[in-house]
């Protein structure tokens, strides 16, 4: 029996009876193993292997997890821009994987992305004001041509720009700048989810808050929606309302961020936190540091049982043979762990 029908997964508690605003059932996404000799059975890297996911309107879901536990993945599939191996991914409970016509174009001009490295997502030839204006080409009725200048400007100074600046190129802004030029850019057509994959990460330490203040105040001037993928477990846990622990392809915590670091429910989660020096105890101490032993199994041929029982330091004999479903810990977090503890840990 898949997870969504065993257990009814955490949403915000004033969206509890509303239509998601995205939502993930059952998402797998299995990439084919290129192979030399057609010889025995044919393998596939599992970066999604059974996602179930929900976003209410005007909510930021923070995604952690190590590098390559499928968080680009997922913010992939999510945009559209891959058709997912199994599963639904449901925008305004449509399968976006369905739509076509005016209907797909509709919801691609709502789901729009930030990017990592805003330099390389920035076309080095064109102007900001080409680069912030290139939406309107394939979206017209947004901004039309005689008032597309204005539209421009206006989009500049709300991401904190100048916009008598919108003549430059790429090259001449600092990189918090040129990110904010691909915010700009990512608002232009009013969109209602912004999938921001590893938007800060690329940035000097000394500006990364003042555009996680910038997505935040954004969010709540025009009532977006975030997918928030980052590293950086303080960043999540500022401008997230819920964040989601990934590994291996899987969800294994899943709460408000108050659950997930405060009251860890999943050993790997609570790895995670140790690992980061800035997550400290309410009265000032460091955390237990947990270090776990090797890398992680290969996505490709993932280990029987629970996935992270090979590294799990309170791993036991069924861990290595039965596969734990997630556990409902309170109304708002669940956790995927035969041992899953509601154990505050801060």
């Amino acid at each position: 029996m898949s997870t969504s029908e065993t257990l009814t997964l955490p949403v915000r508690a004033d969206e509890a009876t509303a239509t998601p605003l995205m939502e993930l059932r059952s998402v797998k996404q299995h990439y084919p193993v290129a192979r030399h000799l057609p010889v025995g059975p044919r393998k596939f890297v599992k970066a999604l292997d059974g996602v179930d996911l929900s976003l209410a309107e005007g909510e930021t879901l923070g995604v952690i997890g190590e590098s390559g536990c499928g968080k680009s993945t997922l913010a992939r599939v999510m945009a559209g821009l891959e058709k997912p191996t199994a599963g639904q991914v449901l925008f305004r409970g449509q399968d976006i994987n369905g739509l076509k016509g005016d209907e797909r174009r509709e919801m691609r001009r709502n789901i729009q992305l930030i990017f990592q490295d805003p330099y390389s997502s920035l076309n080095p030839r064109m102007s900001v004001e080409e680069l912030v204006g290139e939406p309107f080409a394939i979206h017209p009725e947004v901004a039309p041509k005689a008032g597309r200048k204005a539209k421009i400007k206006e989009l500049l100074e709300l991401v904190g720009l100048n916009p008598n600046h919108a003549d430059r190129y790429p090259h001449n802004f600092s990189g918090g700048q040129q990110q904010r030029i691909g915010i700009a850019r990512g608002i232009a057509l009013n969109p209602q989810m912004l999938i921001c994959d590893e938007p800060v990460s690329a940035l000097d330490v000394s500006v990364r808050a003042q555009v996680v203040n910038l997505l935040d105040d954004l969010q709540k001037e025009l009532g977006l929606s975030y997918l928030f993928i980052a590293h950086d477990l303080q960043i999540v846990r500022h401008i997230s309302d819920r964040v989601a622990t990934m590994y291996l392809g899987r969800v294994v915590e899943l709460g408000t961020y108050a659950d997930v670091y405060d009251r860890t429910g999943q050993p790997y989660t609570r790895a995670l936190m140790s690992a980061a020096p800035e997550l400290r105890r309410n009265d000032g101490t460091d955390r237990e540091r947990i270090v776990l032993q090797g890398d992680p199994p290969s996505p490709i041929d993932p280990p029987a049982g629970c996935r992270f029982h090979t590294r799990c330091p309170m791993a036991q004999a069924i861990c290595a043979t039965k596969e734990p479903e997630l556990v409902q810990i309170s109304d708002t977090h669940v956790a995927r762990c035969h041992f899953a503890t509601n154990t505050p840990t801060n």
